[in-house]
C-alpha cells in the first residue's frame, strides 16, 4: 500500500495497524497524520512501550501514560477501580480521542489488552478501547516484546482485544531507507525465512571488511555490557582533552525523570576531539536526524564541533526536549546537546534508525528479530562490516510467518474499500469525523490575482 492511501483512510477515523518492513516509512506517515489532525487542532496521545521509541514521535511510554507502574500482567478489576478514583487520570482520558500506538512489536498481549480495559472503563463504554480511534504502528518482524520467561503468548495482535478494534490493515510496501536491491533481497528473504545460498555468501564477504573512504560505522551490538566497555575504552584511549556537558531543566523533578525515560539524553556527556558520536534527535534544517553519525573535529564557542559522514561540519548546540500535559502545554524542559557517544549501540537503541554504516556483531543474537533489525539499518550492503553471526540472527518467529500473509491480504482488502469511494466521499466523510472530534476544518489559502 502506498503512503498516500494509507494516509486516507487514517482520516476516515478507523481503526488501523500500519505495518511494512523496515525503512517504509511508518513513522513518516504517522507524522503526516499527527501534523493533519494538529491543524485541525485535535491533539492524539502517542504512546510506545519503550522510552526511545516514544522519543521518535515525542510521545510517552504505555506503562507511564496508563499509570501501569512496573506492571507486565493484566491489570485486575481492583487496579482499574484504583484507577478510577485519580481525578487527573479521569482529566487524561476524558479527552483521549484518538490513541496512536508506535513500535507495536514490543507491547505485549498484556499490556495491550490492560489498555483497552482502562479506556473502557474510563469511558463506560463496551467498545474496545472505550470507543477512541485506535492507530497502531509496527513491524512484528522487528524487536519482540522483553520477556523474563518464554510465553504462548506474546504478540499484542494475540490479545483478545486486537480482534474485537477491527482493524483497517495498511501494509505499507516503498522502500524509503534501502535503494540497494541486494540488501533488500537479504531483508526480504529474512521476512520469508528462506535465506538463500547467494545471500549467505554475501553476507559472509562482509565479514570483517573494511568499508570504503571516511566512512564512520556506528557498531551494534546485542547486549549492553559490551556497549558500554567500547565506547568507554574508545574514549578513554584519545589522548585530546574532555569537554563535559551537562544537562539543564524546568519543570518538576518527576516531569523532568519523564523525560528522560523517554529520550537518549545524557546527564552528563563528555566528548574529546576525535570521538565518534551519534546525533539523537531530529534537525533537518541543520542536516541531522536521529542516528546521523559523526567525528568531533574540535570545540567552538563552547559547543562541539562534528563533521558527518556525508562530510557536514555542524556547530551543534544544546536542543530542547520537551514534555506535553494533556492540553499540549509544555510543563517540562531538558536541553543538552543532541550527541552520545557512537563507536557502539546496542541493537535494541537502533530500532527505528537509519545508519550510515554499521559494524555489527551478531555473534551473540539471543533473539527473534535482532539480526533483522540490524541489517536494514543502513541503506546498502557497501555499508556493513559485519563480525560476527549466529543462526538465531536470520531466524524469524513461526507465528509472525503465519500472520503475515493474513495481514498483507487484509490491506488489500483495505485498498478495495477506499478505491471504491470518490474522492467527494472519502472528503465529506473525513470533514464529519473531524467534527465528530470536534475539531475546526482550517480555512482554505486563496491565492491573490
Amino acid at each position: 500500500m502506498k503512503q498516500l492511501t494509507a494516509l486516507n483512510i487514517l482520516k476516515l477515523g478507523y481503526n488501523v495497524f500500519i505495518t511494512g518492513s523496515a525503512g517504509t516509512g511508518k513513522t513518516y506517515l504517522l507524522q503526516q497524520f499527527i501534523r493533519y489532525l494538529h491543524k485541525r487542532q485535535i491533539y492524539p496521545t502517542i504512546v510506545a512501550p519503550t522510552g526511545i521509541a516514544a522519543s521518535h514521535l515525542k510521545g510517552q511510554t504505555i506503562h507511564s501514560f496508563f499509570a501501569l507502574g512496573i506492571r507486565d500482567t493484566v491489570v485486575d478489576n481492583g487496579y482499574v477501580e484504583f484507577l478510577l478514583e485519580k481525578s487527573y487520570l479521569k482529566s487524561r482520558f476524558i479527552k483521549l480521542k484518538i490513541l496512536i500506538i508506535d513500535e507495536v512489536s514490543m507491547v505485549s498481549p498484556e499490556i495491550f489488552s490492560s489498555m483497552d480495559k482502562i479506556l473502557r472503563a474510563f469511558k463506560n463504554s463496551p467498545l474496545p478501547f472505550g470507543g477512541v480511534q485506535v492507530v497502531i504502528s509496527g513491524d512484528f518482524f522487528q524487536l519482540p516484546p522483553v520477556s523474563r520467561e518464554p510465553k504462548e503468548k506474546r504478540f499484542a495482535w494475540q490479545s483478545p482485544a486486537w480482534k474485537r478494534l477491527d482493524l483497517k490493515s495498511c501494509y505499507l510496501d516503498e522502500k524509503f531507507r534501502q535503494k540497494d536491491n541486494q540488501l533488500i533481497k537479504i531483508l526480504d528473504e529474512i521476512r520469508e525465512a528462506n535465506i538463500s545460498q547467494e545471500s549467505r555468501e554475501l553476507l559472509n564477504s562482509r565479514y570483517r571488511k573494511k568499508l570504503s573512504g571516511n566512512t564512520i560505522a556506528t557498531r551494534l551490538y546485542t547486549h549492553n555490557v559490551d556497549v558500554d566497555r567500547i565506547n568507554l575504552n574508545e574514549l578513554n584511549t584519545l589522548s585530546t582533552p574532555p569537554s563535559a556537558f551537562k544537562f539543564t531543566s524546568k519543570g518538576s523533578a518527576r516531569n523532568i525523570e519523564k523525560i528522560f525515560k523517554t529520550a537518549m539524553i545524557l546527564e552528563e556527556l563528555v566528548l574529546k576531539k576525535d570521538a565518534v558520536v551519534l546525533f539523537t534527535k531530529n534537525n533537518p534544517e541543520k542536516n541531522y536526524v536521529n542516528g546521523t553519525t559523526g567525528v568531533v573535529i574540535g570545540f567552538e564557542e563552547g559547543s562541539p564541533l562534528v563533521k558527518t559522514s556525508s562530510g557536514n561540519i555542524i556547530r551543534v548546540v544544546a536542543e530542547d526536549w520537551t514534555l506535553e500535559n494533556d492540553k499540549n502545554e509544555n510543563v517540562a524542559t531538558v536541553t543538552q546537546i543532541p550527541l552520545r557517544l557512537a563507536w557502539a549501540i546496542t541493537i535494541h537503541k537502533s530500532q527505528g534508525m537509519t545508519l550510515d554504516a554499521a559494524e555489527i556483531d551478531l555473534s551473540k543474537t539471543f533473539e527473534v528479530g535482532q539480526g533483522y533489525v540490524a541489517l536494514s539499518r543502513i541503506r546498502d550492503i557497501e555499508g556493513l562490516r559485519l563480525m560476527g553471526l549466529n543462526e538465531m540472527a536470520l531466524s524469524v518467529d513461526p507465528l509472525i510467518l503465519r500472520i503475515d500473509n493474513p495481514i498483507k491480504k487484509a490491506s488489500q482488502r483495505a485498498i478495495d474499500k477506499i478505491e471504491s469511494m470518490t474522492k467527494k466521499e472519502q472528503e465529506k466523510k473525513a470533514m464529519k469525523y473531524i467534527e465528530q472530534l470536534g475539531g475546526i476544518q482550517p480555512k482554505k489559502v486563496t491565492k491573490k490575482r
